[in-house]
């Protein structure tokens, strides 16, 4: 009972810390603060990303919809483990801390919307990076005229997305994916760092930093002055975003690759070595490996998101928050 306790009290300190990592450095803690990369060569301009959350009264509801939708999610190593030393995983809330969020193996077309008003060669050269993606995997992006499943923004607040299927739960006046003051003048190489590394959110890809050999390489007292003077994350947020490390045994991943797209940037002035992680520019060949293995390309039915009918294909965080009556009633 005491070590059942002590899970208990460690998953709720993580949910905790992480609405409150996302609530704070998602209303403009400096998200697009300059970087001091002099001495690890780094980018000019490096804003953090946050992977939003959902209200803790969606966090249930989220996973039973990540689960339904691909049952990989469903977090069967990590209750496996624990039931094997003697506890007990059945509680919901327990289980949604541990679901993983990506879609399921079917070829799927998710459409995109824009929240205000955006020329069409920016929507399309924003959608042209997003289906970088869908060069390796069964999964493509494509303009609606209508309401998207993803809908993006250009408005403050940096750049960050909903993870994986959690974008259902969203209600259709917000957006799912934040990418501000992107226009036509934003540099090429920005489009394949910012966009493609917030696509692979949407995909249900986490952050690669966060695996455990990477942040074992962290210091965290020096994390947490530089990402305090360069972004203004205080403590909570660096834990939730850099210092907490995923659990291996909930990733259908491959090993830790610093030079993934999903991969922060970090500075040699907060590694315990004195080497930078150096972070990924643009989708490489380990990420389109490991989305080609979770979403197949070929022999698979094309599932059109929010339609229930499939057409055979040829072989080829302040955690956001609205009035509960907006709560998006998703079936699956």
């Amino acid at each position: 009972m005491m070590q059942e306790k002590r899970l208990l009290e460690a998953l709720a300190q993580i949910a905790t810390a992480a609405n409150a990592a996302v609530d704070e450095c998602a209303h403009g803690h400096g998200q697009h603060a300059h970087a001091d990369s002099s001495d690890d060569g780094g980018h000019d301009d490096v804003p953090g990303c946050v992977v939003k959350s959902l209200p803790q009264r969606l966090l249930v509801k989220a996973a039973y919809t990540a689960r339904t939708l691909n049952p990989v999610n469903a977090p069967a190593l990590i209750s496996n483990a624990l039931i094997s030393g003697g506890i007990r995983i059945d509680d919901p809330m327990r289980i949604a801390v541990l679901t993983s969020k990506y879609w399921g193996p079917q070829l799927r077309r998710m459409t995109v919307s824009f929240m205000e008003s955006t020329p069409s060669d920016l929507q399309k050269r924003i959608i042209s990076h997003m289906n970088a993606w869908s060069g390796c995997c069964g999964i493509s992006f494509v303009a609606t005229s209508g309401v998207g499943d993803v809908r993006i923004s250009r408005q403050p607040g940096g750049y960050w997305s909903y993870l994986g299927t959690d974008i259902q739960h969203i209600p259709k006046n917000r957006q799912t994916m934040n990418l501000e003051g992107f226009t036509m003048n934003t540099p090429e190489s920005e489009y394949k760092r910012v966009v493609r590394h917030e696509t692979g959110h949407t995909l249900g890809f986490p952050h690669e930093h966060m695996r455990a050999s990477l942040v074992a390489r962290i210091d965290p007292a020096k994390a947490y002055a530089w990402f305090l003077k360069t972004y203004g994350w205080d403590k909570a947020t660096v834990d939730a975003q850099v210092l907490t490390s995923l659990s291996e045994a909930s990733l259908m991943a491959t090993p830790p690759d610093q030079t993934s797209i999903m991969c922060y940037q970090l500075p040699a002035a907060i590694t315990k070595d004195g080497k930078p992680i150096t972070g990924g520019i643009d989708i490489n060949k380990t990420d389109c490996g490991f989305a080609g293995r979770i979403y197949p390309k070929a022999g698979r039915a094309l599932v059109l998101s929010g339609d229930t009918e499939t057409s055979e294909q040829s072989q080829v965080t302040r955690t956001d928050d609205w009035p509960e009556e907006e709560d998006v009633e998703v079936f699956v």
